[in-house]
């Protein structure tokens, strides 16, 4: 089954630090294993697949569009930035795996990048716990399909984030 991204190139560029000349390839997979992993782990599949068909088909309602534009695509643009930053200076070719580097920029810190990303991660959390609120009020009424998952499908998580072990 075909899935549809969320989000596009457009959106990811003009919400983050990407600079517009960042090729399209560069990023297209954060932006998808961050969709399978983490989207739809808290949409759960019956939900998501649900979206993605909409999407698929142009037949996106008023109240998945604002599913999708107050919640989804937020979290999805944050979490994709948070798998990309990691990997965004390296690149595999020919002679191997080599950093990539600018003539007018200096390289950064590791520590750098892993600020980044927990920035990043900390704005996809805040618009998680966000969703997860919006769902517990509104699924059962606007999206039924959220509920509807049987056991060979993932069930949507209904925590926004990892708090540790409790022992």
């Amino acid at each position: 089954m075909a899935t549809a991204l969320f989000i596009n190139r457009t959106d990811l560029v003009k919400n983050t630090i990407i600079n517009g000349n960042v090729d399209t390839d560069l990023f297209i997979q954060s932006i998808k294993l961050a969709q399978q992993t983490h989207i739809l782990q808290y949409c759960g599949s019956a939900l998501y697949d649900e979206i993605s068909n909409k999407i698929l088909t142009s037949s996106v309602d008023t109240d998945t569009e604002a599913l999708l534009s107050d919640f989804l695509q937020p979290m999805l643009i944050h979490y994709a930035m948070t798998d990309y930053l990691p990997f965004c200076s390296f690149e595999i070719k020919n002679g191997g795996l080599f950093k990539t580097t600018s003539e007018k920029g200096a390289a950064v810190s590791k520590d750098e990048v892993d600020y980044l990303v927990q920035k990043h991660l900390s704005s996809a959390q805040f618009y998680t716990r966000r969703f997860i609120d919006y769902m517990s009020f509104n699924a059962s009424a606007k999206f039924p399909k959220y509920f509807e998952n049987n056991n060979e499908q993932m069930q949507p998580e209904k925590s926004a984030a990892f708090t540790g072990w409790v022992l």
